[in-house]
């Protein structure tokens, strides 16, 4: 049987940027301390560098997850109105998690990023049990659609020039 999965071209690349730059909100997973996965709802954005990023709660059980085992899966792309939401492009990302202190200077650069992008996150910023994570790609997978699968790799995802 042939491979479903396509070489990755400049179509697929495009489509994966999109699917990020897109994204206001992920489904994160992650593994529990007992070995269980939980699978979350979480805001995303993008670091200036075009890194996948959010803004966590020390409070959350899929941080405090993502402090014991950073290994982890985003899935950014959400079903059009109509149609079959299994036709519409989505995107997987298999990470490391990496958070970055309020105390870091990088904090207030984050935060002034991604507020563009995400204005209701100003009141998040201003409790002191909120940091931001980032996420560092490791693989990608891409559903373009129905017959349109892509492996891509966390180079693919940067934009060039």
């Amino acid at each position: 049987m042939a491979s479903p999965i396509r070489p990755t071209d400049d179509g697929a690349r495009t489509l994966a940027r999109s699917l990020l730059a897109e994204a206001r909100f992920a489904a994160l997973g992650v593994l529990l301390e007992d070995g269980s996965p939980l699978v979350t709802r979480v805001a995303f954005g993008l670091d200036p560098q075009g890194l996948p990023l959010s803004l966590v709660s020390e409070l959350a059980q899929h941080t405090q997850a993502l402090r014991q085992h950073p290994a982890c899966s985003l899935l950014a792309g959400e079903p059009g109105a109509k149609g079959d939401p299994l036709s519409h492009p989505r995107l997987s990302l298999m990470a490391q998690a990496e958070f970055v202190p309020r105390q870091d200077p990088e904090h207030e650069v984050l935060a002034a990023h991604y507020l563009r992008s995400q204005p209701k996150a100003k009141l998040y910023l201003q409790l002191a049990d909120f940091s931001f994570v980032r996420f560092r790609v490791t693989a990608a997978h891409l559903n373009g659609g129905f017959g349109k699968a892509f492996r891509l790799t966390s180079a693919d995802l940067q934009e060039t020039g």
